[in-house]
């Protein structure tokens, strides 16, 4: 018989914040620290420790002890401390593919000081895991990946079944894990959990029962005699005295060789001895082979309000600040703003650990990262004002014959991927002084109200000379201030207006320019719009809506011909759970919004937009009864709650605003409403009428095809899932996609109707997990308002393109009056011209390390795809590249095109050299 080698692997999994603030565990943390770095100087049995995959953890302890930078330093270089190879341990569902990829990054360039940085995929507690990580590993030349859930049922008692079951997708702890693509890892679940092997007895009679046990729980799970014990838990101290642990075990168990370990020897070890037939599992790691109880997929939707900030946050970086700082460097010549971005990401990535953004904290922890989120946002808002002032400052208004000199200039900015249309809202500036002109503000402000403005008369013109429709409101006078770069602030006031209009075609990540004229130009000929209202409803060239008594709608595709009936329906039932999981009471049937009257009234009708205000006078029960209050004191198991939701009702009035645009191809429906309920969830629901069983859900790097019925061992009632930007039911005819923005969990209810269900608010009262900590800010009660979409569509959401409205739905637009001058820009530009049907565009920016643009795109199609594309700047050459912004191999260039085949869900980025002028 081959002896087992037992390997310890000393580590603590560190949440920043969690059932305690984040400086409660800031504290600990550092006490943790110099306990290690005293061990390691004291004993040199004891070999490493691994430092929890994340290199935050080093920035946050220097915080407290700067002085022990040099220690440290001498650890990471010897390998005794090992550091990486991410920033933060993520939920890997909840931020963005960028997100998950800067994250990565910034991990790699923290490490890089040091020279040495852990090459393992570390995922030791993420509650679940993108089917793209293995692509993303093998770009960072990352071939293992571990991981505590997604395949075998680990729950919040941290056990696994008694047996490995035909229905687990891996019968062993090791298994490939491969993406889409086909890139693939090794695979190592923690099946006995990351604390198999804490606290590790020295005494001979407890050590011979501990390890009698945990000998055989490893084994039970392994494929060779290599057997994995992690020595450490969360928050969980050094064992300082592990070495005396390990001779006692040696002394006892004298066949087993036990070592103190890292991953690098013990993969060695491991690699040599794995058996042929190991399992591939595919994809996404989701437990679906589970009850379905303890996939944690309800902190999807605790705290929504963390989760839009979130998005609103990653999309202003991904989709604001990198391309127009890129774009202000390569036609203004402005310096790319490297430290700024990567303050702004680590500050937003400080709120993505899997406690954090999944909102299952104390309150005190989620109030903190509504500050970080500001602090992050106001980074790039800052970066955005710059960015945009460089680049309208090179924009050529002087030549367009259609404006007068007069004219106030004002560009419209798309940082998509894609070609946009959308309605705009802009402030212009039509007059100002400053307060040096005197003689005081009060005199200027009267001065500038008396100018004669005349918003009915002008009209607004786009570079072509063509009018455009758009509404023009006096906004009064306002204070503003310059920030000059050479000199003291300058105050002044300032008489605008506000224009709202359709910014056409504005090209993807470029820029389109429009001029408010003089009176003069009232002449130009009234623009046309296909959109009309009627009594109850609008359409469009695209769609037509109509609106049922109830507040529900029904939404006709004009291509297809198909209706989509009772959309938009609210359904609020009571939630027995906590931020992690939601639990609806025994037989309560869910309250609804159908058949409900409710007050519905045209509010705007312009050329450019319609919009609808639907008005719903609801009441629903306030609140759990007092046995909820009994059975959380008592720490009763959410499962067997009996608790119900009391008679006495409170008010809900929910305020729908659905807006059709004249180029729209689907609504946009924003909803506000009080919160005065507690113990309770709110979904907003859209019966598809389409026959499927799966549907696409929007992930990282992927759209997903999931199951819409759950695998044959998941009892649990409810079936909600993660979505990033969208979810969208087929027929393979037919389809309906739903987007959102912020709005993180989604259910497809296991009905004829294959209803969509997207979550709005979950209320709940107290964290869960091991312990009692109420949250009584996680009841949400208050002010809330969400943003969601429909677009109707022939096929799926890929084919039809559907995908690119939706992502586009997330992001905002950017606009600056521009002057009358001279400039090096036409008015309306793009920095790339591509093509590449069902390819999304990620990112352009600038690489730290080489100063080349780096531009990525991903295959959501299910076959190889062409991209054609070329840079409108000056560059030297173009490379393919990685997610680690590496230079590889020159692409293929026709004619000045890149022209490459993508493969099937490929992730592929481009380093693009730029010459010496950069332009």
């Amino acid at each position: 018989m081959t002896n087992k080698t037992a390997h310890l692997i000393s580590h603590t999994h560190w949440d920043r914040e969690w059932y305690m603030p984040y400086e409660y565990h800031h504290t600990l943390l550092t006490e943790l620290m110099n306990d290690l770095l005293r061990t390691l100087e004291e004993d040199d049995e004891f070999r490493s420790f691994h430092l929890d995959g994340q290199t935050i953890i080093m920035e946050d302890y220097l915080q407290i002890h700067p002085e022990k930078r040099e220690a440290l330093e001498k650890y990471i270089r010897e390998g005794r401390i090992i550091i990486g190879p991410w920033y933060v341990l993520q939920d890997e569902f909840l931020t963005s593919s960028e997100a998950n990829v800067r994250n990565l990054l910034i991990g790699h360039q923290d490490a890089a000081h040091y020279g040495v940085i852990s090459k393992l995929g570390y995922f030791p507690d993420s509650f679940g895991n993108m089917g793209q990580a293995p692509q993303m590993l093998k770009q960072a030349d990352i071939d293992t990946a571990v991981f505590g859930r997604g395949v075998k049922p680990t729950g919040f008692d941290n056990m696994v079944g008694e047996s490995a079951s035909a229905s687990y997708e891996s019968p062993f702890s090791e298994m490939h894990w491969s993406s889409p693509d086909g890139s693939t890892v090794l695979g190592l679940l923690f099946a006995n959990w990351y604390n198999n092997g804490m606290e590790v007895p020295t005494d001979p009679d407890e050590a011979k029962a501990y390890w009698t046990k945990r000998l055989e729980d490893a084994s039970k799970y392994a494929s060779t005699p290599e057997l994995l014990f992690m020595n450490g838990c969360d928050h969980q101290p050094v064992q300082t005295n592990l070495t005396e642990g390990i001779r006692t075990a040696r002394e006892l168990f004298p066949d087993i060789n036990f070592i103190h370990s890292s991953f690098e020897q013990y993969l060695e070890a491991l690699k040599g001895q794995l058996p042929a037939n190991l399992t591939t599992v595919k994809g996404e790691l989701r437990s679906q082979h589970t009850d379905g109880w303890s996939t944690l997929v309800n902190t999807a939707s605790a705290r929504v309000y963390l989760k839009q900030l979130n998005q609103r946050g990653q999309t202003l970086l991904e989709k604001g600040a990198e391309p127009l700082a890129a774009l202000a460097h390569l036609a203004a010549g402005q310096a790319y703003p490297h430290q700024l971005l990567t303050y702004a990401w680590k500050t937003l990535m400080q709120n993505h650990p899997h406690d954090s953004i999944c909102g299952c904290s104390v309150d005190e922890v989620h109030q903190e990262m509504v500050t970080r989120f500001d602090k992050s946002r106001h980074t790039a808002e800052s970066i955005i004002t710059e960015s945009l002032s460089a680049i309208a400052g090179q924009i050529d208004t002087d030549k367009v014959a259609a404006w007068e000199k007069e004219s106030m200039p004002v560009t419209i900015f798309n940082m998509t991927g894609w070609e946009r249309s959308g309605t705009v809202s802009v402030e212009i500036v039509v007059a100002k002084a400053y307060f040096k002109e005197g003689p005081n503000p009060a005199a200027i402000a009267e001065r500038l109200e008396k100018l004669p403005l005349d918003t009915e008369r002008g009209v607004l013109l786009d570079d072509k000379g063509c009018a455009i429709a758009a509404k023009a409101e006096d906004l009064g006078v306002h204070f503003g201030y310059d920030l000059p770069k050479d000199k003291f602030r300058q105050p002044y006031m300032a008489r605008k207006i506000r224009l709202t209009f359709e910014a056409s075609r504005v090209p993807a990540l470029g820029f389109k320019t429009y001029a408010w004229p003089a009176s003069s130009a009232a002449s130009a000929p009234t623009p046309v719009t296909s959109l009309s209202a009627s009594p109850n409803g609008m359409e469009n060239e695209y769609i037509a809506v109509s609106f049922q008594a109830d507040g529900s709608i029904n939404l006709t595709d004009k291509a297809t011909g198909v209706t989509f009936e009772g959309l938009g329906v609210y359904e609020n039932c009571g939630d027995l759970g906590n931020e992690y999981v939601f639990r609806q009471p025994e037989g309560e049937q869910p309250l609804t919004t159908k058949d409900i009257p409710a007050m519905i009234t045209l509010v705007e009708n312009e050329a450019y937009r319609m919009t609808y205000e639907i008005v719903h006078e609801w009441a629903i029960p306030a609140r759990a009864d007092d046995t909820f209050t009994e059975e959380k004191r008592k720490m009763v198991r959410f499962r067997d709650r009996k608790a119900q939701r009391v008679d006495i009702q409170v008010p809900l009035r929910i305020v729908t605003r659905v807006s059709l645009e004249h180029s729209g191809k689907g609504l946009q429906m924003q909803a506000s409403f009080n919160n005065q309920a507690k113990d309770h969830r709110l979904r907003v629901l859209f019966p598809t009428g389409l026959k499927s069983d799966t549907h696409l859900a929007d992930s990282i790097f992927e759209v997903a095809a999931r199951d819409t019925t759950p695998a044959k061992e998941w009892i649990n009632p409810s079936n909600a899932q993660h979505q990033q930007a969208f979810i969208s039911v087929s027929d393979g005819e037919h389809g309906l996609t739903v987007a959102n923005k912020g709005l993180n969990e989604y259910e497809v209810l296991r009905e004829e109707s294959n209803t969509i269900a997207v979550t709005l608010l979950r209320s709940v009262s107290e964290l869960g997990d091991w312990g009692v900590f109420p949250t009584p800010e996680a009841q949400c009660l208050g002010e809330q308002t969400v943003e969601f979409a429909i677009y109707p569509h022939a096929g799926d959401a890929i084919t039809s393109e559907a995908f690119i409205e939706a992502y586009q739905f997330q992001a905002p637009w950017f606009h600056l009056q521009t002057g009358n001058q001279q400039g090096s820009l036409p008015t309306t530009y793009a920095p790339l011209n591509w093509e590449g049907k069902g390819l999304a565009l990620s990112a352009f920016k600038v690489s730290q390390p080489s100063g080349d643009i780096i531009v990525r795109w991903y295959n959501l199609a299910g076959e190889p795809r062409e991209l054609a594309f070329e840079a409108d700047f000056g560059t030297d050459r173009i490379y393919q590249s990685d997610i680690l912004e590496r230079r590889e191999e020159a692409a293929s260039m026709q004619g000045g095109q890149v022209h490459e085949t993508i493969g099937t869900a490929k992730i592929m980025t481009y380093s693009v050299k730029l010459n010496e002028a950069g332009n």
